[in-house]
């Protein structure tokens, strides 16, 4: 069946699973570790997330580096 606009509807399109396992893969179950990390940041990327969250800092650190500026308004 065709719709008015002449492409075919979604209930008459069908993939076979090995071809539609070609290009949709499961995600794999990560470590205890990995999943540890997604929840906790480290230090430094709190620092950085700080800093980007506010623009003068984030734009001040393009011109004299991170760190510099991280000291500049937070240190």
């Amino acid at each position: 069946p065709k719709d008015p606009s002449g492409s075919p509807s979604a209930a008459s399109i069908t993939i076979k699973k090995e071809v539609a396992n070609a290009f949709v893969k499961r995600q794999k179950r990560s470590s205890l570790y990995e999943r540890y990390m997604e929840y906790y940041k480290s230090p430094a990327e709190q620092m950085h997330e700080r800093c980007e969250n506010y623009p003068p800092c984030d734009y001040l650190s393009d011109q004299i580096g991170f760190s510099m500026a991280y000291n500049y308004y937070f240190g």
